[in-house]
């Protein structure tokens, strides 16, 4: 009769007359066997007691669960007979341990986007190791990509394009402005973020996204757009060569290059004001007026504006002759004007206006008073019908020949005042 006897109370018999006998041992526990002989005559003295313990239990209901980007942590039930856990996780070409008297455990500094088999090994002093557990796979998150490149591809638009070693997953890039966030999604290496405002500076960066989670994001890199273009610009001509342009500033502008280009020269100015006396111009010519505003780190925004027309050329040659019933006659050279000349004399005692048809290069001026002198100006008209105010003034003396218009003596020329 063999008696077996488990460490909690339970208790199994075999009786038998062959020399073996076989009992089911559950894991965890330790046994007490002990053998008695009988015979007619009775029973033999208990043989010697031998204990046997078995190997501990493999724990069920193990979780393991990803904590961070590269953190997996491993729980799992306290079971009998375990003294010790060994956690083993092996991606297939690296492996990590850990070590504990609690049934929980921290893997970390693992490899990104890799595969992990993860077995729990319960161990006791006697009987060593449970090497028959079943493993549970997890995934780590996905690596972080790093960016390559941005490449501008208009004023309101970029193509980012970054490097992953990923096997499986989406893209997401986020430009974080002062005033919005923009974003672009991508399966591949690059995607192109649109509608970028003018004049603003980004923090670009990008990460992945698996079933399993996020990766963290990659360092960022500062992007900047072009400054915005002025809102206002006005020309207005100063003088026959010269014309002042001034305009609106403009977010992220720092400095200004200012054009008038024709097929008959150009004029450019580079300033930090928004504002610009511009020479060399020519008269009756037809300008395009174009801004190129640049931030202080050398961007730049080419911004075309409404077209500029120079006044017609001041007319030469003006003269002032006499001629009969007191009457003068002013006359001058001058390409044509569509839209006219007009001449004027002036004194301290009187003033005479006269514009003449289109195309006649002269006007005659009766009741002139005589013993005076005149300053004489003959400008051409604008389209509103106002005189240019820069053509200069020629001062002509008119005496009398009793009450008659007499000798027109010329004095000289004088600036425009």
């Amino acid at each position: 009769m063999v008696y077996i006897n488990r460490d909690d109370g339970a208790e199994e018999q075999c009786n038998t007359t062959n020399t073996i006998c076989y009992f089911h041992c559950d894991c965890g526990y330790t046994y007490m066997t002990t053998v008695f002989v009988y015979n007619v005559a009775g029973a033999s003295p208990p043989g010697p007691i031998l204990n046997y313990t078995t190997v501990p239990c493999c724990p069920q209901n193990v979780y393991v669960s990803l904590v961070s980007t590269e953190t997996l942590e491993v729980t799992w039930p306290a079971v009998r007979g375990a003294e010790l856990y060994e956690t083993l996780a092996t991606d297939g070409s690296d492996t990590l341990h850990c070590s504990n008297t609690v049934p929980i455990c921290a893997l970390s500094d693992l490899t990104c986007n890799s595969l992990y088999s993860v077995v729990i090994r319960p161990c006791s002093e006697i009987r060593g190791c449970n090497n028959t557990c079943t493993p549970k796979t997890q995934e780590t998150a996905p690596c972080a990509p790093e960016i390559l490149n941005l490449t501008q591809v208009s004023s309101s638009a970029v193509q980012v394009s970054w490097k992953a070693t990923n096997k499986q997953a989406n893209y997401t890039v986020n430009a974080f402005g002062s005033a919005s966030t923009l974003t672009c999604s991508s399966t591949s290496t690059s995607c192109g973020i649109t509608n970028l405002p003018c004049g603003d500076t980004y923090e670009v960066s990008v990460y992945a996204t698996t079933t399993v989670g996020h990766s963290l994001p990659s360092y960022s890199i500062t992007m900047e757009t072009g400054p915005c273009c002025p809102e206002t610009l006005s020309v207005e001509q100063v003088t026959q060569s010269m014309t002042s342009v001034k305009w609106s500033s403009s977010k992220g502008g720092w400095s200004y290059i200012t054009s008038l280009s024709s097929s008959r020269g150009h004029a450019k100015c580079h300033t930090m004001d928004t504002h610009c006396l511009m020479g060399c111009i020519t008269c009756g010519t037809n300008y395009n007026v174009s801004v190129e505003a640049m931030s202080i780190t050398g961007h730049k925004s080419l911004c075309n504006y409404h077209g500029f027309s120079s006044s017609t050329c001041c007319p030469s040659g003006v003269r002032l002759y006499r001629m009969v019933n007191n009457t003068l006659r002013v006359s001058w050279r001058g390409s044509d004007s569509v839209n006219g000349y007009s001449a004027e004399l002036s004194s301290n005692s009187a003033n005479y206006t006269c514009r003449p048809v289109l195309g006649v290069s002269s006007c005659d001026i009766d009741s002139v008073l005589c013993g005076d002198t005149y300053s004489v100006v003959v400008a051409p008209l604008t389209l509103q019908g106002s005189k240019v105010l820069f053509c200069p003034r020629r001062l002509y003396s008119v005496s009398c020949d009793g009450n008659s218009v007499g000798m027109v003596i010329y004095r000289g020329k004088r600036s425009v005042d």
